[in-house]
């Protein structure tokens, strides 16, 4: 097994504090990868600063907002949100933060395999 301190991580994933994984982010770094099983799970924690310029993604994902409040767009859809809120993205849709508080911080649980993008299922 690869050592904690080589991949960056804790020395156990049994827990990683919202302070501890906040206090590696940064305005040039809004992302903080925490724990990673390949195709399985990705957990992150998400703090961006201005404006969310996150694309669709490969995989379902969930964000569980831990601090902040604001609104979530995804596809047509928007939605108020604040801390505890669960949102559920599937893969290539389109989503964003489109207003947040200074605080907004949210977990983001990636899960599953990553899927064919849709024009390229369509052309099979």
């Amino acid at each position: 097994m690869t050592s904690a301190a080589t991949k960056g991580m804790q020395a156990s994933d049994i827990q990683v504090t919202l302070a501890a994984a906040a206090a590696r982010l940064s305005a040039q770094n809004p992302f903080n990868v925490v724990f990673d099983r390949g195709d399985d799970i990705s957990v992150e924690l998400y703090a961006p600063v201005g404006r969310d310029n996150q694309t669709p993604h490969e995989r379902d994902e969930l964000y569980i907002v831990a601090s902040g409040h604001g609104t979530f767009s995804r596809g047509d859809e928007l939605v108020s949100f604040g801390p505890g809120d669960l949102l559920y993205v599937p893969a290539y849709v389109p989503h964003r933060f489109e207003t947040f508080s200074d605080d907004f911080k949210t977990w983001v649980i990636f899960y599953g395999p990553k899927r064919t993008a849709p024009r390229e299922r369509d052309a099979v």
